[in-house]
């Protein structure tokens, strides 16, 4: 059994309580992973693009307010 499907029948096996308390800690843990590769891609220049794009349609007027 590899370890994906261990960790499936952990999470399986537990109480509500317990799967409450795993998702609320696995959220954080998956969107502090996201924020880091956010960061590599930024520090690594992948978003500038994305950036020059949209700062370049809001000074031609292409923007709206929310």
């Amino acid at each position: 059994m590899g370890n994906v499907e261990k960790i499936e029948q952990d999470v399986q096996a537990l109480s509500p309580e317990e799967l409450a308390q795993f998702r609320a800690w696995f959220l954080e843990y998956d969107w502090a992973a996201w924020d880091r590769q956010l960061e590599r891609d930024v520090q690594a220049g992948k978003l500038d693009q994305l950036a020059d794009r949209a700062l370049r349609d809001h000074t031609a007027g292409k923007t709206k307010p929310l």
